[in-house]
């Protein structure tokens, strides 16, 4: 062993060490009924991340590298996909599934300004942000109330000969009916991406959700199934898609040579592009209005290691979900999410929404729970067409809207939901549960 490689074990030893000693008593930390913070979400890691983490910072290379690569593959391998991209964050993977889709490069079926695209307004706004920031025709339709998903109902009236696509998520990581959205899309010639950034790990008749899609997409800010800080990843099996989406991550360029590689092709100085003298350094020739999205490669080494954790993420979440059901399968006042048909969820969170027997709002309930240290989530937007953003946007001109909204308006005013990441335990889980049914007791 040389030198450098006797003081590069030394510091990954002792970065073992830093986490026995500072941050493992806060991932086994005992929960105390009243005391603890049940917080909806949270990481859970030990020292592979931290050790993976400190690798790569001595290697020193701060972009996409050897960690990058290594990610990309093995989350395409665990997707049973051909490839996946790392990309900076869940947003931008939803953005640079998008703009694959605007690539001259599909000739007929490339979404151009003023083209429809289905989707819903009951999630989050980055899932419908790229279709308004190209100057696409987002589409709305309404949700149903069962597993709190697009109403399926609503596709063909949806549709015009504008449509080109539908870019939906899979609601706190139940499955929306895969099924018959993609029915829809395949009579229609519609590209469908799904926003899998909260349902890593689900399944649709046995295949995983973000797969049944042209492309899917993920998130790995801290919340979600897994992390690495910030980041995010596409992923696809159409090879024309995957030549656009790299290119449009890394700026644009028509080269795929990696950073800090040159000449793969082995004709960087003899090709001829557009009016571009012939010659022109292929490195430099950039064939679409692209973006640099890359995420660094200390973020793919936490990555690395929390991608073999995940299996065991995804049970537990399954568990917990079992857990706060059984619970609360009782409760009059409270509607509970039911699983999607043929499927079986990474569930994100734990969904509820009052029935018409409450006597009390949604703001009453989540209000005493936050009170009793118990974290909640509105579902994200709830209806993002009465937001702000929207004040500058007009209706049938820059939207559409179908019909009216009862369901995505009934989870605005009376949804929320609660945590069941891995990191909670059962004392956690029937903690929470005691806390509903308490607040219920006195309400009801």
């Amino acid at each position: 062993m040389t030198k450098e490689q006797q003081l590069k074990q030394e510091i990954l030893d002792k970065t073992k060490e830093y986490y026995e000693l500072v941050h493992k008593k806060n991932q086994t930390k005992p929960f105390v009924s009243g005391q603890s913070r049940v917080n909806y979400a949270g990481r859970v890691f030990d020292e592979k991340e931290m050790v993976n983490l400190v690798d790569s910072s001595l290697d020193f290379w701060l972009t996409y590298g050897d960690y990058s690569k290594k990610f990309e593959k093995e989350l395409a391998t665990f997707l049973h996909v051909r490839w996946a991209f790392l990309v900076n964050s869940g947003s931008s993977a939803n953005l640079l599934a998008f703009y694959a889709l605007t690539s001259p490069l599909l000739k007929e079926r490339q979404v151009k300004h003023g083209d429809e695209v289905i989707t819903v307004a009951a999630g989050f706004p980055t899932t419908v942000a790229p279709i308004v920031q190209y100057g696409a025709v987002p589409v709305f339709v309404d949700m149903e109330l069962k597993h709190f998903n697009i109403d399926v109902t609503q596709l063909e009236q949806a549709l015009s000969p504008k449509t080109k696509a539908v870019m939906i998520a899979h609601t706190l990581g139940n499955p929306f009916d895969i099924k018959a959205v993609k029915a829809f899309c395949d009579k229609h010639n519609l590209w469908l991406i799904e926003d899998n950034c909260d349902a890593l790990g689900s399944t649709y008749e046995g295949k995983l959700t973000g797969t049944w899609g042209d492309i899917g997409t993920s998130s790995f800010y801290p919340p979600h199934h897994m992390t690495m800080g910030e980041g995010g990843a596409t992923y696809t099996d159409n090879p024309l898609l995957k030549k656009i989406m790299l290119s449009m991550r890394d700026w644009g360029r028509d080269c795929w040579c990696e950073s800090g590689v040159d000449n793969t092709c082995g004709c960087r100085f003899t090709q001829k592009f557009g009016t571009l003298p012939k010659g022109y350094d292929h490195k430099y020739v950039y064939s679409h209005f692209g973006f640099n999205l890359k995420a660094t490669d200390m973020q793919a080494a936490v990555g690395c290691a929390q991608l073999k954790k995940f299996p065991s993420f995804v049970e537990k979440r399954k568990e917990n979900f079992k857990k706060l059901y059984e619970g609360l399968k009782d409760v009059h006042e409270l509607t509970l999410v039911e699983t999607q048909p043929l499927s079986d969820p990474s569930w994100f969170g734990f969904m509820m929404t009052l029935t018409r027997d409450a006597k009390f709002t949604r703001n009453d309930l989540v209000e005493y729970l936050e009170n009793n240290n118990i974290q909640t989530r509105n579902l994200f937007a709830g209806n993002m067409l009465r937001h702000p953003l929207f004040e500058a946007l007009t209706q049938d001109t820059d939207y559409r809207v179908v019909g009216t909204f009862p369901n995505t308006d009934k989870i605005m005013n009376d949804s929320f939901w609660i945590g069941l990441y891995p990191g909670m335990g059962d004392e956690a889980i029937a903690y929470m549960i005691q806390k509903i049914r308490e607040f219920l007791s006195k309400n009801c």
